[in-house]
């Protein structure tokens, strides 16, 4: 018994280095991750996608092999009890998804309050000279040791959402507005 122990550690390690030294061996611990991540309490909901969709708690290997209280009692019951307990629960399964719900609204303002806590307001005005940011897949962009800003441009317009219309220092209007995430003010 002792050598059968000991040879199931030998091949856990081994697999655990194989997935370590190579990142290969990630499919045969798959299914031991699965389980882990299914009943794993989710911030966002309050609730482990396990229970989401069973509406019941899950039952482990462990419980099975030492019976918890709750395995206990269920056992105890006659299948007629047994069934009517688990109406029971299907039918409280769609309240416990509006509360799962209400709770994902919730940690969505609080992430949005956060967010906005730290969001630095950028107003602009029309006349005022701006600078533009060069993007890896635009055409002016000449490589990694080339400027990442172009310009100065001339806010022409201010649209709603944060959006601006520049044109070039000598009056040429752009056909489509840009936002104003990748413009910042440029000082003379």
């Amino acid at each position: 018994m002792n050598g059968a122990v000991e040879a199931a550690h030998k091949n856990i390690k081994k697999i655990l280095r194989k997935m370590i030294d190579k990142h290969r061996g990630w499919h045969e611990m798959f299914r031991y991750a699965l389980p882990g991540y299914r009943t794993t309490v989710r911030t966002s909901t309050g609730a482990t996608p396990y229970f989401l969709v069973y509406g019941t708690k899950t039952v482990i290997p462990a419980e099975v092999e030492i019976p918890s209280l709750r395995i206990i009692q269920e056992a105890e019951l006659s299948n007629a009890e047994w069934v009517s307990k688990r109406i029971d629960q299907l039918t409280l399964i769609d309240e416990k998804r509006i509360v799962a719900v209400c709770h994902g609204q919730l940690y969505r303002q609080r992430m949005t309050r956060a967010f906005h806590k730290r969001v630095r307001a950028r107003n602009f005005e029309v006349g005022q000279l701006v600078i533009k940011l060069i993007f890896p897949h635009q055409d002016e962009y000449k490589g990694k040791f080339a400027p990442n800003w172009e310009g100065p441009y001339m806010v022409r317009k201010v649209l709603s959402g944060g959006a601006l219309v520049l044109s070039e220092m000598d009056g040429s209007v752009w056909p489509k507005p840009i936002n104003s995430d990748v413009v910042k003010r440029y000082y003379v």
